[in-house]
């Protein structure tokens, strides 16, 4: 079976094919510091026999929170907190990953600098963000550069840089919210320029022998904005520099969105066999067949269940249990799945 399959990435080795994407929880407070939800949240995905767990979008900076309970990691008091997590995760045979992020224009924390690559509110329910200096760009790289740091001390087996969903990446990538003049707007190798400093800082203190994969939206769903074209080309900018994409989609700009059970494997099949480069696929997936089909047919190197796994910790021993699969199931639940 091949959802049960070793995969190994970089010197981390996952003990099946099956990972929790990042999904905010908003459950923390203002300080984003680790609390007994986090703990059970995370130690119950790993426990039931997800291959690895990526730590929901964890905010560089306080200006770059989604809301005021995010997690954080832009001040070292946050890595005792998060080092228990990993602890945890990697202690129920899960590797552990953290999703590192900015959210840009799309930070809703009333008393924040609102900041972004142009002054475009993603609507009218959200302020009108700060165009960015050259200077604000300087202290962004270097606020990831030093969550990196603090993510390694935490220990941390995967970084994951999140790219997607209309945050501040996101936002420089596409055209349809950078309107820049200068060498961070325009075409697009200046557009990823951003994303590039990103990466090249947090490879400063990031080991090469730990995996480092980027989020994307592989399509905004509006005209002229990122398409299946347009990201394959991002990608193509930055690969050698990662170790694998996690592939999604939207979240830039209010849009419609054709939702079904699979609809973004096909970004991630597209971006893995046209850039060469593996990719974890998501979108709404929840059943075992279909993660057979994406992960034997190629189309994707690891499968994302999201959802699922929110509303069924033990995915994967139960899922096994009911093919007759016999698998490594905790000692303490083993007479469940005799």
């Amino acid at each position: 079976m091949k959802a049960l399959e070793v995969f190994k990435i970089k010197d981390v080795e996952l003990r099946n094919r099956i990972v929790m994407p990042p999904m905010c929880m908003y459950s923390s407070d203002d300080s984003g510091i680790v609390k007994d939800f986090h703990r059970l949240h995370y130690g119950a995905r790993a426990f039931g026999g997800t291959g690895l767990v990526i730590q929901e979008a964890t905010a560089v900076e306080s200006r770059g929170r989604i809301s005021d309970k995010d997690l954080g990691i832009w001040s070292d008091e946050h890595i005792d907190g998060l080092k228990e997590l990993v602890d945890m995760v990697k202690g129920y045979g899960a590797a552990s990953g953290i999703q590192l992020a900015h959210a840009g224009r799309k930070c809703a924390v009333s008393d924040e600098d609102i900041i972004g690559p142009s002054s475009l509110p993603y609507d009218d329910q959200y302020a009108v963000p700060r165009e960015m200096t050259l200077n604000d760009i300087k202290e962004i790289v270097q606020s990831f550069k030093k969550a990196a740091e603090r993510a390694l001390n935490a220990g941390y087996d995967l970084l994951e840089i999140h790219g997607a969903h209309g945050y501040l990446i996101h936002e420089f990538l596409s055209p349809l919210t950078n309107k820049r003049t200068d060498q961070y707007g325009g075409n697009l190798h200046n557009r990823v320029r951003l994303l590039s400093e990103v990466i090249d800082a947090v490879k400063e203190v990031w080991p090469e022998t730990k995996p480092l994969i980027l989020r994307v939206s592989a399509s905004d769903y509006t005209e002229g904005g990122i398409d299946a074209d347009m990201i394959c080309g991002i990608t193509d900018l930055v690969k050698d520099r990662l170790d694998m994409i996690h592939v999604s989609s939207g979240g830039l700009v209010p849009a419609e969105m054709e939702l079904y059970p699979g609809y973004q494997v096909r970004f991630a099949e597209r971006i893995k066999k046209e850039c060469n480069v593996p990719t974890i696929a998501v979108g709404l997936i929840d059943d075992l067949q279909m993660v057979e089909f994406i992960l034997g047919s190629e189309k994707a190197d690891l499968v994302a269940l999201g959802r699922e796994i929110l509303r069924n910790p033990n995915w994967v021993l139960n899922n096994l249990h009911r093919k007759g699969i016999k698998y490594r199931y905790p000692e303490q639940y083993f007479r469940a799945y005799r």
